[in-house]
């Protein structure tokens, strides 16, 4: 989906010297994004060596969110230029290691004419994805049982493509696509979150899906659901006050890892007991109560014991290259945690300074 603010992304680029273009491939597309592309990779590669800033182009022969690494190596550049939206640490660590200068695009629109991105222009879909904030896995009877407790979720606004696979509930999201196609209908809210819930869930499933995945999804807002060993909450309290959501919102940032990988087994080796469930529950309740204070010092505490206590239990949640990138960033924020189940996806940082590269969220409140 060609568009202006891939030309000014060009032509900026462009002013440092001979721009080179790498697209992602349609299987690489599909592993990442879980779609088919609008247009095909041959089709995106003929309109972008057509654009007049570009001295060459070429599909990139790997795959994965590094799937550029040995077209790279091979061009050999002085610079590797990207979005804010497609900065990852990995790509960091690639440059470092190559002895290439990061370059991160600052989007500036041509004059006149507005700010575009592909996410934008696929807006007819509206249905949201969720970022669980603390206590994921007590929405798991096979962890609540040891200790109830509540799993913190926000509805997000589709303003991103989250990769597939990378902890935003995209399965759910998926299932809740294939329902509604383009939004969530009128209707009590948890009743139609129930519904994404049996949908992705069929009798005999192998493996059933949280059902803060469906909730997040359907309910907006700042939502505490109470588990006490069942697949549903005991009760779910909703935050809707403006300025609590506003100081989510603000204080919170997303850092884009590769996504897991569909091997990778995050429920090997888990150590699920009273006292790591009880941690995870206590830490969850802190959470709620820094939250609705607008106390970052003590979200971002409350936030790393929940994430701690995850791991605790589930200590497959942290991977090599995730361990890398909490490593960069821990001693310097207030707080993180690895979306979802972990083991690749997104880091989320709460600090109440800018992060560099980052991504910011809006939440969904009506």
């Amino acid at each position: 989906m060609l568009h202006s603010g891939h030309v000014a992304f060009f032509k900026e680029a462009s002013s440092h010297g001979d721009l080179y273009v790498g697209i992602g491939s349609d299987a690489t597309i599909k592993e990442l994004k879980d779609r088919k592309t609008i247009n095909t990779e041959q089709e995106r590669l003929y309109m972008v060596k057509a654009i007049r800033y570009v001295k060459d182009a070429f599909i990139n022969s790997g795959s994965g969110m590094l799937d550029f690494e040995e077209d790279v190596k091979q061009l050999k550049p002085d610079i590797f230029f990207v979005n804010s939206d497609g900065y990852t640490p990995g790509k960091k660590r690639f440059c470092e290691e190559n002895g290439i200068e990061l370059m991160v695009s600052t989007r500036i629109p041509e004059a006149g004419l507005p700010t575009r991105s592909t996410t934008a222009l696929r807006q007819e879909c509206k249905i949201p994805y969720r970022i669980d904030l603390a206590g994921g896995w007590l929405d798991q009877p096979y962890v609540s049982k040891y200790s109830g407790g509540p799993v913190l979720t926000i509805s997000i606004e589709p303003d991103y493509d989250f990769n597939n696979r990378g902890g935003m509930s995209t399965s759910s999201r998926k299932a809740a696509i294939e329902m509604w196609h383009v939004d969530i209908p009128e209707g009590d809210r948890e009743t139609l979150a129930k519904m994404v819930f049996r949908y992705e869930n069929p009798p005999g499933s192998p493996y059933i899906s949280g059902s803060q995945d469906a909730i997040g999804i359907v309910m907006p807002c700042l939502n505490r659901l109470n588990y006490d060993g069942g697949y549903w909450p005991e009760s779910i309290e909703t935050v809707k006050d403006s300025d609590v959501l506003d100081f989510i919102e603000k204080n919170l940032w997303l850092i884009p890892l590769a996504p897991r990988d569909n091997s990778y087994d995050v429920l090997a080796d888990t150590d699920i007991n009273e006292a790591n469930a009880k941690a995870l529950a206590k830490a969850a309740d802190e959470c709620w109560k820094a939250i609705n204070a607008r106390d970052i010092n003590a979200w971002g505490k409350a936030c790393t014991a929940s994430f701690n206590a995850q791991v605790a239990m589930f200590p497959n949640m942290i991977s090599p290259h995730v361990q890398k990138a909490i490593d960069e960033y821990k001693d310097c924020v207030k707080g993180y945690k690895i979306t979802g189940a972990g083991g690749g996806g997104y880091l989320v940082i709460i600090n109440d300074t800018p992060i560099k590269n980052a991504i910011q969220i809006r939440i969904r409140r009506n």
